[in-house]
C-alpha cells in the first residue's frame, strides 16, 4: 500500500485566504444542528469533518429521543474530537416549564455533555433565573452558549435589550451568544420573511457588540455566502446542516466560486 502521510496539500490551495485558524480556534466556529443522525451517519460527520466542526447541538428536545447508549456514543465521540457537545436551549426551557431543572443538569452529567445552551426563545424568563443557570451551568464545568432572540414567525431584534444581554451573559462566563434564526432561518431575527438578511440591522448590532463573541445561525446556503463575504471568514456560523459542513468550510477558505474573491492572501 502507497504511503501517503507524508503528502500534505500546498497552503495556497487548502486555504488561498490564508486566514483559518486550526482547533481550537477562537474565531470561524461552526455549529451543526444533530436533528436525529445516526450513529454510522455521525461517526462519517467525525471522520471526514472534526477539524472544521466546533460545536454540535443536539436540536431541540430530541435527547431524550435516543437510546441512552447511543446518545452516550454521540457525545463521547464528539468530546473525542475536540467538539463541544450540547442539548438544544428548548429542551432546558421544558425543563423550567416541567420543574425539573435539577434532574435535566443531572442527567446532562450523567451523560458526559460538556455544554450547555441557556434561552428563552419560546418562555420568558426572567434576567435573574437566566443568572443563575449561566453560574450553575459554569459551577458543572459545561462550556455555556447562551441565545438571544424569540422563535415566533416576525420576531425581530431589539438592539438595546441584546446589548445589555451580551454584555451580562459574556461578563457572567457565556463564552457565545447565538443569535436566534431557527432551523428555517426565515422571518426571525436579522432575516426577513424570504430568508434575505437585513443588513441595516445586522450593522447595528456590530456597531454595538463586538462580532467574536456572538454567534448567528445561518442554516441557509445564501445566508453563509452573504455573512462570509460581508464580514469575512472569522464569523462564527450555527445551525448548519451536517451534510452542508464540508461546503461551508470551503465557502470560509474560499474554495467556491461564491466566496472566490476571498481568496487573496496575506502572508
Amino acid at each position: 500500500m502507497e504511503v501517503t502521510s507524508h503528502l500534505k496539500w500546498n497552503p495556497v490551495l487548502a486555504d488561498p485566504t490564508g486566514q483559518r485558524q486550526a482547533k481550537p480556534r477562537t474565531l470561524g466556529k461552526t455549529m451543526v444542528m444533530d436533528k436525529g443522525l445516526g450513529l454510522n451517519a455521525f461517526q462519517d460527520l467525525l471522520s471526514t469533518s472534526s477539524s472544521h466542526l466546533d460545536m454540535i447541538k443536539i436540536g431541540f428536545g430530541t435527547s431524550p429521543l435516543y437510546p441512552l447508549n447511543v446518545l452516550k456514543s454521540k457525545i463521547n465521540s464528539a468530546k473525542e474530537n475536540g467538539i463541544c457537545i450540547y442539548p438544544g436551549g428548548t429542551f432546558l426551557e421544558v425543563a423550567i416549564r416541567q420543574n425539573a431543572v435539577s434532574s435535566f443538569f443531572d442527567m446532562l452529567i450523567a451523560l458526559g455533555f460538556n455544554g450547555v445552551e441557556i434561552s428563552d426563545g419560546t418562555i420568558e424568563m426572567e434576567r435573574r433565573l437566566r443568572n443563575e443557570l449561566i453560574a450553575r451551568g459554569l459551577e458543572e464545568g459545561f462550556e455555556v452558549i447562551t441565545e438571544y432572540g424569540k422563535k415566533g414567525w416576525g420576531s425581530s431584534i431589539e438592539l438595546e435589550e441584546l446589548i445589555d444581554t451580551v454584555l451580562i451573559d459574556t461578563e457572567l462566563g457565556a463564552k457565545l451568544v447565538t443569535i436566534e434564526a431557527r432551523e428555517s432561518g426565515m422571518g426571525v431575527g436579522i432575516f426577513d420573511n424570504n430568508g434575505k438578511c437585513k443588513d441595516d440591522e445586522l450593522q447595528r448590532v456590530l456597531s454595538a457588540i463586538p462580532g467574536q463573541q456572538l454567534l448567528w445561525e445561518a442554516p441557509l446556503k445564501s445566508q453563509q455566502v452573504h455573512l462570509i463575504s460581508m464580514l469575512g471568514p472569522d464569523i462564527h456560523l450555527g445551525n448548519i446542516s451536517p451534510d452542508e459542513l464540508m461546503a461551508l468550510e470551503a465557502l470560509r477558505r474560499g474554495l467556491r466560486s461564491d466566496t472566490l474573491s476571498l481568496g487573496t492572501r496575506k502572508d
